[in-house]
């Protein structure tokens, strides 16, 4: 049996993060101050949306740091899946803002007499949001593309940019037009922004907590690879793929040798396969030298004993 485990590096992305989150709170603190002063639902619902961002930045960059703690003899993959945890907790907070958001808009539709809208600092408060959210965007982009913690943060900073630019438009129009139905309308435009990042992050997270295949992986592609890695395997069988948190990636698998197959030899070519082929980062690997000796994977009989 062999392992090949390289723990998720969170490389240079805490410095980012840590950034980005201490100017999305300083923003968060404005809306929300800036949406009570004026009577902007659109506010308080961008300022409900960077709540969201502020914790799915904590999270990021909570498992960047925790990712530096080693495993230890409870945990022996170590502290990577309290990420999804809190992503999954997180989704679910999502959701009850949106309930709460789209009540109070349609409260303020139905009542639209009783309303008043400061819009110049509802417009102030809000170009103040995008300009944020705009070098968020850009701190995190600077990141690369495999870091796929930092890639769901700048997910939400994205979905956020687009509230903002909602909650401009709605403060031009109530400023300009006199639109005072704009600010509830727009406002639930925001809470739909929300409420599709928050169904993306519950899906994503409930799958890797039922230990799911990661979603661009196809196990039988993974299997007919692994056995091609060496000309002594002779099948793959009983694979099993799986992610701890987003970047670690973990597969077993029972390898049949054919006749006098250097195991060896073979344990490093599946190993160097699926790790620069599918970022599978933890591999651990039975390797047989006669038939499978399992019979639930479908495959024959024992013969002669196996290697491990």
């Amino acid at each position: 049996m062999a392992h090949d485990h390289h723990p998720h590096s969170p490389g240079g992305s805490r410095g980012r993060l840590a950034f980005a989150l201490a100017l999305t709170c300083l923003m968060l603190v404005v809306e929300v101050f800036g949406g009570w002063w004026s009577g902007s639902l659109a506010l308080l619902a961008d300022a409900a949306h960077m709540l969201v961002d502020a914790g799915s930045l904590a999270l990021a960059w909570a498992a960047a740091v925790f990712a530096l703690r080693p495993a230890d003899a409870r945990r022996s993959f170590g502290y990577a899946r309290l990420e999804v945890l809190a992503g999954f907790v997180n989704a679910l907070v999502q959701v009850l803002l949106v309930v709460g958001i789209v009540y109070e808009a349609i409260r303020r539709l139905l009542a639209l007499d009783g309303i008043h809208i400061h819009s110049g600092t509802m417009l102030l408060v809000a170009l103040a949001g995008l300009a944020v959210n705009a070098v968020v965007l850009r701190s995190l982009h600077a990141h690369g593309d495999d870091d796929l913690n930092t890639a769901g943060a700048r997910l939400h900073v994205f979905g956020d940019l687009l509230g903002s630019v909602a909650t401009v438009l709605a403060a031009l129009l109530v400023r300009y037009l006199g639109w005072e139905w704009a600010d509830p309308a727009l406002s639930l435009l925001v809470s739909l922004l929300i409420l599709r990042g928050a169904f993306v992050l519950l899906r994503r997270s409930s799958h890797i907590l039922l230990e799911g295949v990661p979603e661009d992986l196809a196990p039988e592609e993974i299997r007919t690879a692994l056995a091609g890695a060496d000309p002594a395997i002779a099948e793959v069988h009983h694979l099993h793929v799986w992610q701890i948190a987003s970047g670690s990636r973990m597969a077993t698998l029972h390898a049949r040798l054919h006749e006098h197959g250097d195991a060896q030899r073979v344990l490093r070519a599946i190993q160097r396969l699926a790790r620069e082929r599918f970022s599978i980062s933890h591999v651990t690997v039975q390797v047989e030298a006669s038939d499978c000796l399992d019979p639930e994977s479908g495959c024959r009989e024992p013969g002669h004993g196996h290697l491990h």
